[in-house]
């Protein structure tokens, strides 16, 4: 009965740590979502709009 109990033990012990890993995980990928959200929102990423054409100078003689 005492290995039982110990195997019963580590079973439970080891649920306990995978669903801890899990949450771990799904808090990370969360964050991560609400960054890129807020990211659009704060205007690090520039909407869509016109292009800045670089003026006449854009391009370079070829050699």
């Amino acid at each position: 009965m005492f290995e039982y109990e110990i195997d019963r033990m580590n079973h439970a012990q080891l649920v306990r740590e995978a669903a801890a890993r899990r949450l771990s995980r799904e808090a990370a990928a969360s964050a991560d979502r609400e960054a890129r959200r807020s990211g659009r929102r704060d205007g690090l990423r520039d909407a869509e709009g016109p292009v800045d054409d670089g003026g006449p100078g854009r391009f370079a003689r070829a050699a």
